[in-house]
Order: structure tokens, then sequence, then C-alpha cells
């Protein structure tokens, strides 16, 4: 059985042609990706929905899932910015346990 994957590229192109025009010229180099990450989704989000309120912030984040290569894109994030875990989950929204879990769990 094959994984069927989500064609974000597609889904975010088409929410930019039909709603949001305006915004299609600032996603352009997200959207010109060969693949997107789950970080690019998040700010492909955030660039064409603006700001959410906090509750629906606290929704999305308790539904959020990382894959490995995202991991390694925030752990590599928080080495070349020299960030301890707290400054870390902070500006990525998540538990500084979950940074310190991921750290000791790859081995970074």
């Amino acid at each position: 059985m094959n994984k069927s994957t989500i064609n974000y590229k597609l889904i975010f192109s088409d929410i930019l042609d039909k709603k949001h025009p305006d915004k299609k010229e600032e996603c352009r180099s997200l959207l010109e990706k060969h693949n997107l990450s789950v970080l690019d989704i998040i700010e492909l989000n955030k660039r064409i929905f603006g700001p959410i309120d906090k509750e629906t912030e606290e929704f999305n984040q308790s539904h959020r899932s990382y894959t490995e290569s995202s991991i390694f894109q925030i752990l590599d994030f928080q080495k070349k910015n020299h960030l301890n875990n707290t400054q870390v989950a902070k500006h990525f929204k998540l538990s500084r346990h979950t940074v310190a879990k991921w750290k000791k769990q790859y081995l970074v």
C-alpha cells in the first residue's frame, strides 16, 4: 500500500489564486521549493492568513506533529543561532522539554 501525501503546494496555490492574489508574490519563494517542510507550511499559513487568535493557536499547537526532517531543521536552527532550549522553544512555540527530548533522542 502506497502512502499518500498531501500536495500542499497545490492547495496553497489555489488559495492564493482564488482568495488572496495580493499575497502571491510574498509566498512565491516558499512555493517554488521542491519539497515543503512542516516549517514551510506553517510559515505559508502565517503569511496568507495572518495572525490567529490565542484560542485557535492553542488548539493548533496541541495538534502539531513534526517529521524527523523538521526536527533536524529546528535543532540546526538552534545550533546556527547559538540558542538554548528555552529560546528555541519560545521561537517555535514548543515546550522546552520537547526540545530537550529531541536533542537526547537524536543525539545532537
